[in-house]
């Protein structure tokens, strides 16, 4: 580990006051998401026996650039941020590249990741509002450990549908989740209608994120006052999560530097978009229009990469709207991949249309390259990271390897979205070589779109 890396602090008074809605800059707006039944656009009403009602409306707002953090949420904020943005001196040096590295360390919160960004903010509206239950899914774990926290600081009784393999591969997961007070169901489960006709049809399934929204939906629209909560994907999370990229923009300037290539690992987009989009904005303005956006995927989950762009549900039995996204389609049965958090069929709105307008880019990562950079980082930074990170770790190896080839001196920065200390299990499968890269086959991906509904808007 490298003595020298170095770390850019801010105060509390730099906490960002609003969150930026990349949606109004953007020179194409998202096309709508449609009514699953009407199939026609949707208004902000027609979610609100789903969603808290504020939520809603910051789904669907594409006209305030800026939208206030309320001061309550802000004041939870104080518990951990700002976050560091940290020079990588020590990956720097053993990569033996003429790049700077940087990372914003979000593994400081809490709950060890981002997701407490959004999580306060969703649990806070739904307080409001009076609503007493809340429901969500969780893959890996990190966005139902950080909702569980933020439901008991405001009062709420939570239930969270846990993906079934990660469920049983991340214990200590679950236990954080019911440390909390929360309840937690492996997905798929005998508790609803969808989870027991997956169950039925594919008695060993062992779930995804698609299922376990789907439980989480349909348990939140039969419960008096109660609503579902997302932990990525939707517009307002992407929006909840901005907060990281404000913070990394003054904490570059202080670093004297501002970065050629920003990335994030991505599954559904909420850590992507937190750090790429506020530096959007020079892209949008022109100031910066050279910087390069990367969100990198697994290759078992290549929605970004792979992926058509049309109309798809967000989740498998097909509760949610329909939503314009880069999809595997809803049904798409992702590899049980260890890096639990990726594995979702479908990108959210905002990053698809950035994607098909070639202002972002995506590349897809085999798992075994990914724990490789993961356990070079740990060596050389001293933070173990969350298989989910390790991602966005090895998209910046890749460019920080092409710096040196070509002798240019980059500046590159990633999201470390978490740590990895309650994911040791996976770590020792990779050293004791029992971890495999799974891809998919492309008769698969094609024979899986071919079943969706066509729909163009």
């Amino acid at each position: 580990m490298s003595l020298d890396s170095k770390k850019f602090l801010l105060q509390e008074k730099d906490i960002p006051t609003a969150w930026y809605n990349v949606t109004v800059d953007m020179p194409n707006k998202p096309r709508p998401m449609l009514h699953p039944g009407t199939k026609q656009p949707l208004k902000a009403e027609d979610l609100y026996p789903i969603f808290a009602e504020e939520l809603a409306n910051q789904e669907l707002n594409m006209t305030d650039r800026f939208i206030e953090i309320p001061e309550e949420v802000r004041e939870m904020y104080k518990i951990y941020r700002p976050t560091p943005l940290v020079r990588a001196r020590g990956l720097e040096k053993a990569l033996d590249t003429p790049a700077h590295i940087y990372f914003k360390n979000e593994s400081v919160s809490p709950v060890g990741s981002h997701k407490l960004n959004s999580a306060i903010a969703q649990a806070y509206y739904c307080k409001k509002q009076g609503i007493t239950n809340i429901t969500t899914e969780t893959g890996a774990g990190q966005w139902g450990a950080a909702l569980s926290l933020a439901a008991k600081h405001f009062g709420l009784e939570l239930a969270v549908y846990m993906v079934k393999v990660s469920y049983h591969q991340k214990p200590y997961r679950r236990s954080i989740m019911q440390t909390y007070g929360a309840e937690v169901i492996a997905s798929p489960s005998m508790s609803t209608k969808a989870g027991r006709k997956i169950i039925t049809e594919h008695p060993n399934y062992q779930g995804s994120l698609g299922t376990a929204i789907s439980e989480a939906v349909e348990l939140a629209m039969s419960t008096p006052n109660c609503r579902y909560t997302l932990g990525s994907v939707l517009n307002h999370v992407s929006l909840h999560q901005t907060v990281i990229g404000q913070e990394a923009k003054k904490q570059m300037e202080m670093a004297g530097e501002y970065p050629d290539i920003v990335i994030g690992c991505f599954g559904g987009g909420s850590n992507f978009s937190g750090i790429s989009f506020p530096f959007l904005q020079g892209k949008f303005d022109g100031s910066r229009a050279a910087t390069r956006f990367i969100a990198a995927e697994p290759q078992s989950c290549p929605k970004l990469t792979r992926g058509v762009f049309q109309y798809d549900f967000g989740d498998e039995a097909g509760y949610t709207p329909l939503i314009p996204m880069r999809t595997l389609g809803h049904n798409f049965a992702p590899a049980n991949i260890h890096a639990g958090g990726l594995r979702y069929h479908g990108a959210g709105a905002i990053v698809s249309q950035l994607l098909e307008d070639k202002i972002i880019e995506a590349v897809d990562i085999p798992q075994l390259e990914t724990f490789a950079a993961a356990t070079l980082f740990a060596q050389s930074e001293g933070i173990i990271p969350a298989p989910e990170s390790s991602h966005a770790i090895a998209a910046t190896i890749r460019e920080a390897k092409a710096c040196k080839e070509s002798g240019e001196s980059k500046v590159i920065l990633f999201n470390l979205s978490g740590h990895g200390l309650i994911d040791m299990a996976a770590y020792d499968q990779y050293i004791a070589g029992d971890l495999s890269n799974y891809e998919v086959t492309q008769d698969s991906i094609d024979n899986n779109i071919d079943t969706l509904e066509k729909i163009i808007k």
